[in-house]
């Protein structure tokens, strides 16, 4: 933010984003904006109302009329107990539902962000966004922004009656005002900076913890416990110097704020009850109503501030999770075709490709695949092999060249249309806290438990999810750690399989899978794969000889393409050498 926005009150420009939110709910709203009105109003009426019963009845002496006062007082005390109920309940109901309406349109403008995004973006961060930063939005209505337009209204209409009551004792306590105000406004200004503080703070925090309970196993295989609580101790110490600044600014604020409201009482008191005693130009009743109205004046001066840091975090956390609202990272989503069913004919046609800039990862590659054929792609790590899995699915977009499936252009046609005819198992198999059966479905209410069943026995590995306690309702808990990578890895054949997609993308791996799950896998491969065009990223020579047509890739670019056979003749080739010093041995043993 520049100097001029951190020294505003409220950036106008971000709350109007905010608003767009509420006019759904434009009703409650106004509802709570009128009982706002009413609380300033029953406020500022009950001293005038003490003060007419003190002058006109207890200074007299005189019981008449008397009792009329003390109903009228329970009355508006009764109304301003059901009115402040309504205003906390609805206030904080809006704050709810504005959140819940902002929180599903964050998750689900995420949920098209490029895997370039994702890629480049803490998930601790993201969270931060999506549950805390929310949960702050959700303050400014229930208890930043209403509470602040009711501290303001009721300072109004207890100045108004101040003055309308007894101007020289209004005097006295408006010569006070200017030094609460001036240290109000200097409160907020540093307690801003302190808040931002403390919110970046708090998203390195939860990405640090995010990170390290992730991957714990690997801070534990190679003792990096101490190294990693230094860090955590370092980061939570700057979190905790955050937070107390905030407290060093409230605790220099607040007492400044009650001294000066109550030498502001002394003052009334002393020139007041000279008045009343001497010169009988204050009244009893005027000097005990004013007693009353100066804490109903300083105490929202008070409340204005510490809301306003309420206001200011939950701007502040607007303020970030708009950024990834206003952020453009989508794929172009602007096809029309609805792919139902592909034949899987499938060509790169000089397809260029980098992550970043000015580096480029495919170099005009040229590929072509017949339908119902499997090719596998060999190559060194780095070559480009995974890149032409995220480039046919549209995870990324190439920077020239085309991508055609049945002589149609992939950015022709709707992305979901195009991804739910392209299966993809990943080396890197995820699943969610979840049973198996909602693994393999992805809660698609349209997959019954019996087609899965059905699936899973046609690819050999219903026998395996039997085995397990409760079966397809066995729970794998958090990232499938419940299960071995092999029966992972079979989970994963499964869910791609009951989709009964067009084309199969398979990156697979076996390396460090026991001798069972491996058979297990392979059996799977030659079912799911059979009579479907199909992409293998080959990890083992038996997958690899089975394969129509095997490419090899070298440093972005296509070097060699052909059978097992063919590529085996090819004197110095590229993939003889592959296959002499990381095949042969397989075949052998």
């Amino acid at each position: 933010m520049t100097d001029k926005k951190q020294n505003q009150l409220l950036d106008t420009k971000l709350f109007k984003k905010l608003i767009q939110f509420v006019k759904p709910y434009k009703l409650v709203f106004v509802w709570v904006l009128v009982a706002v009105i009413l609380l300033a109003l029953l406020g500022a009426a009950r001293p005038y109302i003490l003060q007419q019963a003190i002058d006109n009845n207890i200074a007299k002496k005189e019981l008449d009329g008397f009792l009329p006062y003390i109903l009228l007082m329970g009355a508006m005390l009764f109304a301003e107990v059901i009115f402040q109920l309504l205003f906390i309940y609805y206030a904080g109901w809006l704050g709810q539902t504005v959140v819940k309406d902002i929180r599903i349109k964050l998750f689900d403008h995420m949920l098209s962000f490029k895997m370039k995004y994702f890629n480049n973006s803490s998930v601790g961060v993201l969270i931060t966004r999506a549950v805390t930063d929310m949960e702050r939005i959700a303050d400014i209505f229930g208890e930043g922004l209403f509470m602040i337009f009711r501290d303001l209204l009721t300072m109004l209409v207890v100045s108004s009656v101040m003055v309308w009551m007894n101007w020289e004792l209004s005097i006295i306590v408006f010569l006070m005002l200017p030094l609460v105000l001036y240290a109000t406004r200097l409160f907020q200004k540093y307690m801003k900076k302190a808040f931002e503080e403390v919110r970046t703070e708090v998203s390195n925090l939860n990405s640090f913890v995010q990170e390290r309970v992730t991957g714990m196993k690997i801070l534990q295989l190679f003792t990096r416990e101490n190294t990693e609580y230094r860090k955590f101790k370092e980061i939570n110490e700057r979190h905790k110097q955050g937070w107390l600044k905030t407290v060093w600014y409230n605790s220099i604020f607040f007492p400044i704020a009650e001294l000066s409201s109550s030498i502001t009482i002394g003052l009334v008191a002393w020139y007041g009850g000279l008045n009343t005693v001497i010169g009988q130009t204050a009244s009893l009743g005027d000097l005990t109503a004013f007693i009353m109205m100066i804490p109903m004046l300083f105490r929202p001066l008070r409340q204005i501030a510490d809301k306003f840091n309420t206001l200011q975090m939950g701007m502040v956390a607007a303020n970030r999770v708009f950024k990834v609202l206003e952020t453009t990272s989508q794929i172009d989503d602007t096809g029309t075709m609805v792919a139902s069913h592909f034949k899987g004919h499938i060509a790169f046609q000089d397809v260029h490709f980098s992550y970043v800039p000015d580096e480029e990862v495919l170099k005009g590659i040229n590929l072509e695949i017949e339908p119902g054929k499997t090719i596998a792609i060999v190559g060194a790590t780095g070559a480009g092999k995974s890149t032409i899995i995220n480039l046919l699915n549209r995870f990324y977009d190439i920077q020239s060249g085309s991508i055609l499936i049945d002589n149609t252009n992939i950015k022709d046609m709707t992305l979901k249309s195009l991804r739910s005819q392209i299966a993809v198992v990943l080396q890197d198999v995820f699943l969610f806290a979840d049973t198996i059966l909602n693994n393999i479905t992805l809660n698609d209410k349209s997959i019954s438990e019996s087609e899965v069943i059905q699936a899973a026995k046609a690819i050999g590995i219903h026998d395996f999810i039997m085995s397990l306690p409760n079966g397809y309702h066995y729970n794998v808990k958090e990232r499938g750690v419940m299960l071995s990578s092999g029966q992972r890895q079979l989970i994963s054949f499964l869910r791609a399989y009951v989709t009964n997609p067009s084309i199969l993308v398979l990156d697979e791996a076996t390396s460090s899978v026991d001798s069972h799950s491996e058979q297990l896998i392979q059996n799977a491969t030659d079912k799911i794969t059979k009579d479907r065009t199909s992409i293998i990223i080959a990890h083992r020579l038996a997958t690899i000889k089975k394969a129509d047509k095997i490419v090899v890739m070298d440093a972005g670019q296509i070097v060699e393409e052909g059978s097992h056979d063919e590529l085996l003749k090819k004197q110095e080739g590229y993939y003889k050498n592959l296959y002499e010093v990381q095949f042969l041995k397989e075949e052998v043993a």
